[in-house]
């Protein structure tokens, strides 16, 4: 999935959205627009419905996450308050569906690779091993994550605070996100994820989808983190 700048697919959406009543002169104009990837997940742990159903959903998401954006660009700053106000509530909506958008990426891209295999001598097993003591300790750990996601999410983050891998349990999209973190796996944990394939044994699915993580995927995800940690280091003004 990618954000990219296009006016002419911004002026679209606005005119769907009939969103013309603020002069462009005095309008801030930062709205964005996200495309979503079409993922094919090669895996035999999800039925074919299930993914069909999920892929939909990301792009509902998409959807949602452009129109707030767009609606944004024309909400009336000057009444924003904190009871009752509309641009705080496209602002929550915001958060919302941007993070439902990337972290369902996230998991599309680190699932349902049938050839799964993380060697001991990779990154991503190195770096997991030393921030949670040992590999399994990160597995126990991560799992233990998702058992606890309230339709949520388990995610294993860099965290720039911390300078580390942690593992975060998301509540819906949007609670729970600690500050400066750069997902690394992701896992779903929303029911519709796995009940028409688990029903009630979260459990199991969990299981099945650490079995297929995409290791190429998250290797890629440990090397950006380990740039961004050197840029960290370097002292500010340099």
């Amino acid at each position: 999935m990618s954000s990219f700048n296009n006016s002419d697919v911004k002026k679209v959406i606005r005119d769907v959205l009939c969103l013309h009543d603020t002069p462009s002169a005095n309008r801030l104009d930062e709205s964005f627009v996200v495309q979503a990837k079409v993922y094919d997940l090669r895996t035999d742990l999800l039925s074919d419905k299930t993914k069909q159903a999920h892929q939909a959903l990301l792009e509902g998401y998409v959807d949602s996450l452009n129109v707030v954006s767009a609606k944004l660009d024309s909400a009336d700053r000057s009444s924003a308050n904190a009871t009752d106000s509309s641009f705080r509530s496209l602002k929550v909506d915001e958060t919302y569906n941007l993070n439902a958008s990337f972290l369902h990426a996230y998991y599309f891209e680190n699932i349902a690779d049938p050839n799964s295999k993380v060697t001991m001598d990779s990154l991503a097993y190195l770096r997991l091993a030393r921030d949670f003591g040992t590999f399994e300790d990160w597995q126990k750990d991560f799992i233990a994550c998702a058992m606890s996601a309230r339709n949520g999410w388990a995610v294993t983050v860099y965290n720039g605070f911390l300078k580390r891998f942690i593992n975060v349990v998301v509540d819906l999209h949007s609670l729970n996100v600690p500050f400066f973190s750069y997902p690394i796996v992701v896992l779903d944990c929303w029911e519709h994820a796995y009940f028409r394939d688990y029903l009630d044994d979260r459990k199991k699915y969990i299981f099945a989808m650490m079995k297929q993580f995409n290791w190429d995927i998250i290797e890629q995800r440990v090397k950006r983190a380990d740039m961004l940690n050197k840029v960290l280091e370097k002292p500010l003004g340099e």
